[in-house]
C-alpha cells in the first residue's frame, strides 16, 4: 500500500470532502479529506491504481490537486 497526502483546491464545504472521499473509495482508495485544511491524504495498492487515476477521479469530482 502506497501513501500520498494532497493539497486540493475547490472545496466548499465539509460536504465537499464527504463526497471525495466517496468517490475515491468508490475506486479502491482508501481517504481522507479535511475541508479546514484543504487537504487529501490517500491509501492505495499500486498494482490496483495508479497516482494519475486518483488525479483523475479528484478532478471528475470537480477539485483540483495542487502540485
Amino acid at each position: 500500500m502506497v501513501k500520498k497526502n494532497y493539497k486540493i483546491k475547490g472545496m466548499d464545504c465539509a460536504s465537499c470532502a464527504q463526497l471525495l472521499e466517496l468517490d475515491l473509495e468508490d475506486a479502491g482508495v482508501k481517504a481522507a479529506c479535511s475541508y479546514p485544511k484543504e487537504t487529501l491524504e490517500v491509501e492505495f495498492d499500486p498494482q490496483k491504481l495508479d497516482e494519475l487515476r486518483i488525479k483523475e477521479i479528484v478532478e471528475q469530482s470537480g477539485y483540483n490537486i495542487i502540485a
